[in-house]
């Protein structure tokens, strides 16, 4: 699996002026083999579809203290539009590694991983 870098935003008291570009978003090309990134429950994923056609992102649970999973399977984004998950909770979602695990059915598919602060 392929290693997202997960981006800051912008926090409410921020050193100012703020500088150009300083809030700008970079979108990546997610692999076919998956992609992760270190979640502390504070992230929020932003995906964009550049293909001509649908393609489809997984979100990839794990069972909580209730025995509960909650993936998110195959959720179809279309040709062109953006869709936003999150954040996601440590406990159900978070891997032994303490990563959270995306697959996209398409390298067409952009990732941005955004991390607030409180």
């Amino acid at each position: 699996m392929a290693a997202i870098t997960v981006q800051s935003l912008i926090g409410k008291y921020p050193a100012t002026p703020v500088s150009a570009d300083a809030a700008d978003i970079t979108f990546a090309a997610m692999e076919l083999a998956g992609d992760t990134f270190a979640n502390t429950g504070k992230e929020i994923i932003l995906v964009r579809n550049d293909d001509a056609g649908a393609v489809t992102l997984t979100i990839t649970s794990q069972v909580d203290t209730f025995n509960r999973l909650g993936t998110i399977s195959a959720y179809p984004i279309g040709a062109g539009e953006y869709a936003a998950f999150g954040p996601f909770p440590v406990s159900g979602w978070n891997d032994s590694s303490g990563n959270l695990n995306l697959l996209a059915s398409d390298v067409d598919l952009k990732v941005a991983v955004l991390r607030f602060t409180l």
